[in-house]
């Protein structure tokens, strides 16, 4: 291996692990509230080098949201749900949602700090669209298998599935400590947690199946 290759991967180790930190860094404190300058202590680097690998706090804040949401849809786009039979296969969908959600806390509040934002940092990502279309494309495609057998409903939109799923297992995460304290039941309990993935599953078929029930 040359020198130039192993400047190379030390780039690349030195920027993902500038990511790691920064993404938990912006997770716990919010973007106002994350300084590049402990950022640059936890890695063991300068300021200096974080302004000359990302350019500033914002744009090193927008790769980590980008970052945030290309590991979901890389998880999405490994799965292989050709061979599933259609409610087989939204439902797998559903629950690597659930299992991305719960095991990626980080991610549940970098999009909360975003909203918070009003989405300013994440409207500036130019692969926006390349990142997220392909999972209203993928429930299209189950969609469209389901009711050319006959087992799915036509009147079902793909984003108002994503959205069904996306809004149990981000508000199951998101909203833990305040659904601890008022019910005294903690959803990711887990002793629950294969409760509440079959619950999710079942929802999402029930409400797509012609007829409402799984055959």
């Amino acid at each position: 291996m040359g020198q130039g290759d192993e400047r190379r991967r030390d780039a690349e180790r030195t920027r993902r692990e500038i990511l790691d930190v920064a993404t938990r860094e912006f997770a716990d404190r919010g973007y106002d509230g994350a300084r590049v300058d402990e950022i640059a202590e936890r890695t063991r680097t300068t300021k200096r080098m974080i302004y000359y690998y990302f350019g500033g706090k914002r744009q090193l804040y927008v790769e980590v949201l980008e970052r945030a949401y290309a590991r979901i849809r890389a998880a999405e786009h490994q799965l292989n749900l050709d061979h599933l039979p259609p409610a087989e296969a939204i439902r797998r969908l559903a629950e690597i949602t659930f299992d991305h959600h719960e095991a990626n806390p980080d991610f549940i509040r970098l999009v909360c700090i975003e909203n918070i934002h009003r989405g300013e940092h994440i409207a500036q990502l130019d692969s926006l669209a390349a990142l997220n279309s392909p999972a209203i494309k993928l429930i299209e495609q189950i969609l469209k298998r389901g009711r050319a057998e006959g087992m799915f409903r036509d009147d079902v939109d793909a984003f108002d599935v994503h959205l069904a799923i996306s809004a149990y297992c981000f508000f199951r995460i998101a909203n833990r400590y305040t659904l601890t304290a008022i019910f005294e039941r903690d959803p990711v309990d887990p002793a629950r947690r294969g409760h509440y993935r079959r619950l999710l599953g079942d929802m999402i078929v029930s409400h797509l199946l012609v007829g409402g029930s799984e055959q």
